[in-house]
């Protein structure tokens, strides 16, 4: 019997593995890639939310934790994932500045906001207000991550690529078996998977699709990250990341042309170069009513987890849940109410047997 099986891996599966690792607990990991959400992410780590210059949500607690952690799985996994690069917020206008400066001297953001003026340089970019340098971001190389993560699960004969049938799990008293495979724990992490898992669908999974562009633009020259209505994100050899919208209501991985004409629009705005698009991907975000993760056990079997809901932020977000999660089974400690599922025990009805 194995300590643990894994159901999913994206950003969250790989997060609480590397729990299970560090602890040396026998595990087996799950997946057949049909979330897409984390492969197709834009991978930043940015403690500030740009839009109203505030610190998201454990932003600065969960970065200290982050880059450690990132910086582990380079080593364990012999490959480049951490690339250091500043986000450069493009003004609108003077009242904006001044807003800025004002966030700038508040005790949790004034680490994180540069309060030196940046000057647009770049003529590809139409910026006369200038931008303003958000400190200590950077990108995740996800796809990369997770595709080297998935080979050395296979290497230790870890991983199962499949769908998960939910009509092969049982629960036992004290543990549950799937197949040939009996674990004293199993937990989901399965990203927007969750709405047809029958154990935790009752959860306030909404989810919002977001999709990019990739472009190519040889005349661009900025090495940063700009933000203005989309992010532009450098990714070498000319080419760059647009993104990313936030649609609820569509739910397929597909990419439309309504969200590739709406990146382009706002794109417009700002960029007065040419280029090519060369990619459009498209994925769900496991977000929630109140936004903030789902974690915890089912109401009814203790050996059963979530960890999910980590939204748009998830590179921040995983290494620091992931790790709550697994002292929260292993050693008792209770989890921040703010994350905890029992929030919405209310919207759970007992199973008819």
């Amino acid at each position: 019997m194995i300590d643990y099986l894994v159901v999913g891996l994206g950003l969250a599966g790989v997060s609480f593995c590397e729990q299970l690792e560090a602890h040396k607990k026998d595990y087996k990991v799950i997946t057949d890639n049909s979330q897409t959400s984390s492969l197709v992410a834009g991978g930043l780590y940015n403690p500030v939310i740009l839009k109203r210059f505030t610190l998201a949500w454990n932003a600065d607690t969960q970065l200290e934790k982050a880059i450690p952690f990132y910086k582990g799985l380079e080593r364990k996994l012999g490959t480049r994932l951490d690339y250091k690069i500043s986000i450069l917020r493009k003004f609108a206008s003077i009242a904006e500045q001044n807003l800025w400066f004002e966030a700038a001297d508040k005790k949790r953001l004034h680490k994180f906001l540069d309060t030196m003026l940046i000057e647009n340089k770049d003529r590809s970019i139409d910026a006369p207000f200038g931008f303003g340098k958000v400190l200590h971001t950077g990108r995740i190389d996800v796809k990369t991550l997770i595709g080297a993560y998935q080979n050395d699960l296979v290497e230790k004969g870890r991983l199962l690529q499949e769908t998960f049938d939910f009509s092969s799990l049982q629960i036992h008293n004290g543990h549950v078996e799937y197949k040939s495979i009996k674990a004293r724990k199993i937990v989901f992490a399965t990203g927007f998977g969750l709405k047809s898992n029958p154990y935790f669908n009752y959860l306030p999974l909404q989810g919002s699709k977001g999709e990019l562009l990739t472009i190519k633009a040889p005349d661009i020259k900025t090495v940063d990250i700009i933000k203005s209505s989309v992010f532009i994100i450098p990714m070498g050899n000319d080419l760059y990341r647009v993104g990313a919208t936030y649609e609820r209501l569509d739910k397929s991985n597909n990419p439309t042309d309504g969200a590739k004409n709406e990146l382009l629009s706002k794109l417009h705005t700002f960029l007065k170069c040419d280029y090519e698009i060369v990619d459009h991907v498209a994925g769900i975000r496991p977000t929630v009513s109140d936004r903030r993760p789902l974690v915890g056990s089912h109401p009814e079997y203790d050996q059963m987890y979530v960890l999910n809901g980590f939204g748009s932020r998830g590179v921040l977000i995983a290494p620091t849940v992931s790790a709550q999660l697994f002292d929260y089974i292993e050693k008792g400690e209770a989890l921040p109410r703010e994350i905890d599922v029992l929030r919405f025990i209310k919207k759970y009805t007992p199973k008819v047997s």
